[in-house]
């Protein structure tokens, strides 16, 4: 069975022209789960697969990563078939920040009498979640303040960061084998986010040949990583991933 990451944008919050940074699961061309959903993200979703996701999985709220959701809401809502069909997973930590943002502006419809997770099913977790007979980890990342950012990993194809700090202790344990690594990093990094120069520093050759860049500043920054010698992603562009391992006797 073939499995894949499909980007569908890569960019920081303000490169606009490389889409909001978020990434499709596929299992043999289906997709399973989307990671982020920014202000762009449905349009690109709905021109890849003419559907709306199954289910989402919000790694932080900052705008640029769930502005979407607030789109995503009517689409639900407005089609009974699909009302509380689309899972949400988050980590609990984040539901206060994700209600604040997409959820508690008074009358989610005009007309009132709606709840607006009425129009999804909202599943919080801490360590990870089940999703179609598949453990999906959560990992704490270094984003702004502590607590406020997670990161995603299926054992044995691939981890995905979030918008993140060089995490080199995270990595060992959730990295160990031959998982593609898709990191945040810009050519050069700041309070909040890697630069090439972190990940020189903080991972080790051989990890470094696992990763592959997303959350870049512009399609020039991305010209200048890859003539560093990293791999990047691009918007469109579909990454293949090694089979994920059965789940751990600790799963769950």
């Amino acid at each position: 069975m073939n499995w894949h990451l499909h980007f569908l944008g890569v960019g920081a919050a303000h490169a606009v022209e490389l889409g909001s940074s978020a990434v499709v699961l596929e299992r043999a061309g289906v997709p399973l789960l989307l990671v982020d959903c920014g202000p762009d993200t449905l349009d690109r979703y709905l021109d890849a697969y003419d559907a709306l996701p199954p289910a989402v999985f919000v790694t932080h709220t900052h705008m640029d990563h769930v502005a979407g959701l607030e789109r995503l809401f009517f689409k639900l809502w407005f089609d009974e078939h699909l009302r509380g069909t689309t899972r949400v997973f988050i980590h609990a930590g984040l539901l206060p920040w994700l209600q604040a943002r997409v959820a508690d502006y008074p009358g989610a419809l005009a007309e009132g009498g709606v709840n607006f997770w009425e129009a999804f099913r909202l599943v919080p977790c801490t360590r990870g979640f089940w999703l179609d007979g598949l453990w999906f980890d959560v990992f704490a990342t270094r984003h702004h303040v502590p607590g406020t950012s997670y990161g995603l990993a299926l054992d044995g194809s691939f981890v995905y960061t979030g918008d993140t700090r060089p995490i080199p202790e995270v990595l060992a344990s959730r990295a160990g084998g031959n998982e593609v690594i898709a990191h945040d990093c810009g050519l050069v990094g700041n309070p909040s986010h890697t630069g090439v120069d972190d990940v020189e520093r903080e991972y080790p050759e051989a990890l470094r040949a696992r990763l592959l860049l997303y959350h870049y500043g512009s399609e020039a920054d991305g010209t200048a990583l890859v003539s560093l010698g990293y791999r990047i992603a691009i918007p469109g562009g579909r990454v293949a991933l090694p089979t994920p391992l059965e789940p751990r006797a600790d799963a769950g």
